[in-house]
């Protein structure tokens, strides 16, 4: 079988071991397992919560040109840590003929492996949401003393010693004159224009356009305001600008400003993926609409009646979703979280520590012994001689210091659960805020597997190995109900987006 490696480490933190680690263990899976690599998708310092990743966009498109069979990442954190996102990107794959394989995780398709492979999802996506909150503590901290936080200090600006902002004598003059060309009656493309030819960059090396210079325009840092998480502090910056010409300047934006266009909400589907047409097989997509009187409605719809291949009735959003959640509530019993919690610790222990975390831990043992032969060579050669090995002691010394880094940091999101971590996982999924969002998305993500609704009747197949679950007990009438109870006033027509065809086994 053909298939593409795809690589990608988080941040700059991490190095270019990482992705050479990624690709060493994943050639080693493909030689051993008779599959050909025929190309490589590499993603550096970016985060696998967001797929706007090019490398990872450009494979999901060459997918579709058959030339591949397979998508081999080192470990499916690697693919993408938002579980929602991952099963979406997934199923684009299967759809134009492409798996997704792990090199160092073994998932058997079946009751059991589903379950072990959607736990261990939801366990790196808490794992990096934790990692995230300790980022934001860290920054909080340094946002309390109104200091830096990583961000670009603006121009005009730069970062002191103490990690206090200070005033850049070099440009901000700049934007001191930036402020009076507006509020002497120079307009934004004006300003833009003088500055492109002057040459006059932005704090990030970038020519001005009217978004930069509207940021600058708004930015209250200029006025000696530190603003972090929507909480400002007066006096926490140096001052640039003046009060009154900066009121101006927000008087005079404001004036020459459009009324924007109304947010809409965008609703949340939470059976995306999971939920298939019992007539055609075909998946049932998320449909919205607005009605004559403005009021917004929200559907299932199968994707082959978009096109006129079948004549599934729609169901709503909210009946679907709420009794589907429902039936994943009554898996959680104590009973059932004590024989998952045992099969799944079963299936982590028997899973290999990753070729990768054995190689660097081979290598920190080998730079161990030679730091130990140059400290009992600089202890019996000559004075003279000592400075000769103190260079090649330091750079030992380094190596073994960066080791201990990227092995402490690939250990850390090794996950080896154990029976009493899923117990206390699911049990307390089990007593959480059943109306939060992030509550119902783990649980479907977790227990349900395919959803085939028909207009009778509805199967639910579950990861938890029980049996196919089916709800008849006059579903059809239950939804026609729903449809009815929307007033004539209200009825409208839908625009559904086309989506492709995906054919079940």
């Amino acid at each position: 079988m053909n298939v593409v490696i795809y690589a990608r480490f988080s941040s700059h933190s991490q190095t270019e071991q990482s992705i050479e680690g990624q690709l060493r263990v994943c050639k080693e899976y493909a030689k051993k397992n008779g599959h050909t690599v025929i190309g490589e998708y590499i993603d550096r310092a970016i985060t696998g919560k967001t797929d706007n990743r090019p490398d990872f966009q450009r494979m999901i498109e060459d997918s579709k040109k058959k030339c591949f069979q397979g998508v081999l990442v080192y470990a499916l954190d690697r693919f993408g840590r938002n579980m929602r996102q991952t099963a979406i990107n997934e199923n684009t794959l299967y759809k134009n003929g492409v798996i997704l394989l792990s090199a160092t995780e073994e998932f058997k398709d079946d009751p059991a492996g589903r379950m072990y492979r959607n736990i261990s999802m939801a366990f790196a996506q808490y794992y990096s949401d934790e990692l995230s909150e300790k980022v934001k503590r860290g920054q909080a901290e340094s946002a309390s003393k109104c200091q830096t936080i990583g961000s670009s200090p603006g121009l005009g600006f730069k970062v002191g010693d103490d990690k206090r902002f200070v005033i850049d004598e070099t440009t901000a003059p700049i934007v001191q004159e930036i402020f009076r060309m507006y509020v002497n009656g120079k307009t934004v493309n004006e300003i833009i224009t003088t500055l492109n030819e002057r040459h006059v960059l932005t704090s990030k090396g970038n020519p001005f356009n009217k978004n930069s210079l509207h940021r600058m325009f708004r930015n209250k840092r200029y006025i000696g305001i530190y603003i972090y998480n929507g909480q400002e502090t007066p006096g926490g910056m140096p001052r640039i600008i003046d009060d009154e010409t900066f009121y101006k300047v927000q008087e005079m934006l404001d004036k020459n400003k459009k009324a924007p266009a109304r947010a809409r909400a965008k609703a949340e589907y939470l059976l995306t993926t999971k939920l298939f047409c019992g007539h055609c097989k075909e998946m049932m997509t998320g449909l919205s609409g607005t009605s004559h009187t403005a009021a917004k409605h929200n559907y299932y719809i199968c994707n082959n009646r978009k096109k006129k291949l079948c004549n599934k009735k729609n169901v709503r959003k909210e009946f679907i979703e709420e009794l589907v959640l429902a039936e994943c509530r009554k898996l959680l019993t104590d009973k059932n979280i004590n024989r998952i919690a045992k099969e799944i610790e079963k299936i982590s222990e028997q899973e290999a520590e990753p070729a990768i975390l054995q190689y660097m831990r081979k290598q920190l043992a080998d730079n161990e012994r030679k730091k130990k032969n140059l400290l009992s060579a600089l202890m019996n050669c000559r004075e003279d001689l000592q400075e000769t090995i103190y260079q090649p002691l330091r750079e030992i010394e380094k190596e073994i210091a960066d080791l201990q880094i990227q092995i402490a940091k690939e250990a850390a999101g090794q996950v080896r659960l154990t029976a009493s971590e899923i117990k206390f996982f699911l049990t307390a999924l089990k007593k959480a805020d059943p109306d939060t969002a992030k509550y119902k998305k783990t649980l479907i993500a977790i227990f349900v597997n395919a959803i085939y609704l028909y207009d009778d009747k509805i199967t639910l197949i579950f990861n938890s190995g029980d049996k196919p679950v089916t709800i008849t007990s006059d579903l059809l009438n239950d939804i026609e109900k729903q449809a009815d109870a929307v007033p004539e006033a209200e009825r409208f027509v839908f625009s559904p987006d086309c989506s492709t065809k995906r054919n079940l086994p």
